[in-house]
């Protein structure tokens, strides 16, 4: 009999150079790096180049991508039209979505094997995604789109088109440290539903499409939004152990707990907190910190023994807030910041490409009876 793991839970689907995961030692490694260094050392961008190509860009290689990623920052005006006229009340990770897979039009790219191919349809993508989100964000509410400007940083460049303001430089820093937070972490649902996109030779934007709509699932990306909720419910710190301990008499997760991989706190958690630190000392301290600070005590006394601690989500969605982005958009910047790790997953699946094809265990009957319509009951 075949052996049956659901979810997949520990089967090998790939073999990979692009990231290392230690959950028992909270260690996490893009291309041999420590996460910890990128986001003391890096940028987004430069992450992006590495993680697409395997190493750190020289100075030169880095201009030009920086310089390529800006060139492709404006979106077409169809495209603009296009998000005009989806529903205002739509999730915006559904609008992301619809308009990944629209620019596939407009920029055909089916030769997936060829470099030069592979390499603009990354630019593109990593480029356009925060103005796509952008764009949504703010015709949703009415307004027009805002263009997008050369001479602001990746993550800069993202909070002047949401806002129309040149952003406070620490906001701008603080987003960009939590892009690369994101930018990848191994076989995850939509880096594996992406790769089985990008296995039967699809183009880019249709695997960029395809993962999209896997981390729209609650069980993946939603989880920073939820706790937003669950930390507004909870209302104060001194509310925190009687609603976390009704939580867990009734079998409920305590959003932003626990993680598939790690059984320590997770290493992005504590990259987060520090920065929020610097970014409250600033421009003063959310409300919601306190009482996340409590629910970390009292959820680690209480599961901390199950290897049970903090993941990333539960911090993320309270820097985004404090940045000032939306809570629906939160997992929406998830996805402007994974986009380099799916592509990264995608050029790496077509090097020695190989359909997706698992089996599956049949458990249901053999040999039945067909029968007229007349005699079924």
């Amino acid at each position: 009999m075949s052996y049956y793991s659901p979810g997949l839970a520990g089967v090998p689907a790939a073999k990979s150079r692009i990231s290392y995961l230690d959950g028992q030692k909270g260690i996490l490694e893009y291309r041999g790096f420590r996460i910890e260094l990128l986001a003391e050392k890096s940028d987004f961008v430069e992450t992006a180049y590495l993680l697409l190509f395997g190493r750190l860009p020289t100075a030169s290689e880095l201009r030009s991508f920086r310089a390529d990623l800006c060139a492709h920052r404006r979106i077409k005006y169809r495209i603009t039209d296009l998000i005009k006229c989806l529903p205002e009340y739509g999730h915006p990770m559904d609008a992301l979505q619809a308009a990944v897979a629209a620019l596939g039009m407009f920029y055909p790219a089916k030769k997936v094997r060829d470099p030069e191919v592979q390499y603009h349809s990354s630019v593109r993508l990593i480029a356009k995604l925060p103005t796509l989100v952008a764009a949504h964000a703010r015709m949703r509410h009415g307004d027009d789109p805002i263009p997008p400007r050369d001479d602001l940083s990746h993550a800069a460049n993202f909070l002047y088109m949401l806002t129309g303001k040149e952003p406070d430089p620490m906001m701008a820093e603080v987003l960009d440290v939590a892009l690369i937070l994101h930018a990848e972490h191994t076989m995850n649902a939509s880096t594996f539903s992406g790769l089985v996109t990008a296995s039967t030779l699809a183009d880019a934007y249709t695997v960029v499409s395809s993962a999209i709509g896997t981390l729209s699932g609650p069980l993946h990306g939603g989880a920073n939004e939820q706790v937003i909720d669950m930390l507004l419910e909870i209302g104060s710190a001194a509310n925190v152990r009687p609603y976390i301990e009704k939580k867990l008499a009734a079998g409920e997760k305590m959003m932003g707990f626990g993680h598939r991989e790690y059984k320590v706190k997770d290493p992005r958690a504590t990259i987060l907190q520090t920065l929020m630190q610097k970014m409250f000392d600033r421009h003063g301290r959310s409300p919601l910190y306190a009482i996340a600070l409590e629910a970390e005590r009292v959820g680690v006394d209480r599961l901390g023994s199950k290897g049970v601690y903090p993941n990333v989500d539960f911090f993320s969605g309270i820097v985004y807030e404090k940045v000032g982005i939306e809570k629906d958009l939160f997992t929406p910047v998830f996805a402007m910041a994974r986009v380099s790790g799916w592509l990264a997953h995608w050029i790496e699946q077509l090097k020695e490409n190989h359909i997706f094809r698992p089996t599956e265990i049949y458990e249901g009957e053999h040999e039945q009876r067909y029968l007229p319509l007349d005699q079924r009951s």
